[in-house]
């Protein structure tokens, strides 16, 4: 079982980067699939990028070309690198991470892309 911290959000203007992270604590964390989420205010919850325990990467669609995920086993920890932000990804960006029967959630973190 993990417990799951995001930090790295905040205000930025459009054009600009944030590097999002979080934190695990726990056990076997290295055997999660993780994944970022992101929700708007009235807007359902959409996935952003997954990274399982292979490796594999994956981005949606809508940040394709503009956001990187990556984990780092050894510092139990999971990234997500945001380029060329625009004002649609404003958001609360969620870490989540499902190991069979384990679905567990962080607290977010607020992102906000404005002039």
């Amino acid at each position: 079982q993990v417990q799951l911290v995001e930090s790295g959000g905040g205000l930025v203007q459009p054009g600009g980067s944030l590097r999002l992270s979080c934190a695990a604590s726990g056990t076997n964390f290295r055997f999660y699939n993780m994944a970022w989420y992101r929700q708007a205010p009235g807007k359902q919850r959409e996935l952003v990028a997954t990274v399982a325990a292979s490796g594999s990467a994956d981005t949606a669609d809508s940040v394709k070309g503009r956001f990187t995920i990556s984990r780092d086993n050894a510092k139990n920890t999971v990234n997500l690198q945001m380029n060329s932000l625009k004002p649609e990804d404003t958001a609360v960006y969620y870490c989540n991470a499902r190991l069979n029967a384990f679905n567990i959630w962080g607290q977010g973190t607020q992102v906000t892309v404005s002039s």
